[in-house]
């Protein structure tokens, strides 16, 4: 077991963006900063990015992307670090619903992931509530509940990589950005982490 599992409590600080350039085509781009304790010991950096196009009224995408990903892993149960690089293709399709006030969001991703010398394949499926809280007399409020859980599968005989359990409270500021600090944890095979996410969405 790697000294990163034996971290209490990470913290990962993340931006999403999104810019439409017109109905049917938008580019997607993210940085996830994340940290094995609250903030300064750096377990990964994460760059992605990707051109989407919208089917229908934008309740449909489908995505390619690439990302770059940057790890520092602990050496066993050492204080020393190996840094290691990850590059990865990855295809998506995200889909959206209404149900009354609140909305659903599946995605499914499949990834190829060139791990060093290491060459992986990984199926993800993501499901997310966005709840609101208050509503004005528009029918609309600034603050809301975000709830997603994902699971990842590998193409390797380990079918099982982790799964993604995640809640917070968001804050939407206007039509383009809004915020959210919640809590997530992660289940592996055999070990569990905990995360504080604090997220920025921006959306142009």
């Amino acid at each position: 077991m790697v000294k990163a599992q034996d971290s209490d409590f990470g913290n990962w600080i993340i931006y999403l963006g999104n810019k439409q350039f017109n109905p049917k085509w938008n580019w997607h781009h993210e940085v996830q900063y994340r940290n094995y304790d609250a903030i300064g010991d750096l377990e990964q950096l994460l760059l992605r990015t990707g051109v989407g196009y919208n089917l229908g009224k934008n309740n449909h995408n489908l995505l390619l992307g690439y990302g770059f990903i940057a790890s520092e892993n602990y050496v066993g149960d050492s204080d020393d670090k190996v840094q290691v690089n990850e590059h990865r293709i990855y295809q998506q399709f995200l889909t959206k619903q209404q149900l009354g006030r609140v909305k659903l969001t599946h995605r499914y991703r499949f990834e190829q992931r060139f791990v060093e010398s290491d060459f992986r394949l990984r199926f993800r499926y993501f499901l997310s509530f966005n709840i609101p809280l208050k509503s004005d007399e528009s029918g609309t409020g600034p603050w809301y509940l975000s709830i997603y859980d994902e699971v990842f599968l590998n193409g390797e005989s380990a079918v099982f990589d982790r799964n993604r359990l995640y809640g917070g409270l968001g804050y939407q500021l206007n039509k383009t950005v809004r915020f959210e600090l919640g809590y997530m944890n992660q289940f592996f095979e055999s070990s569990s982490r905990d995360q504080l996410n604090i997220i920025t969405f921006v959306s142009f």
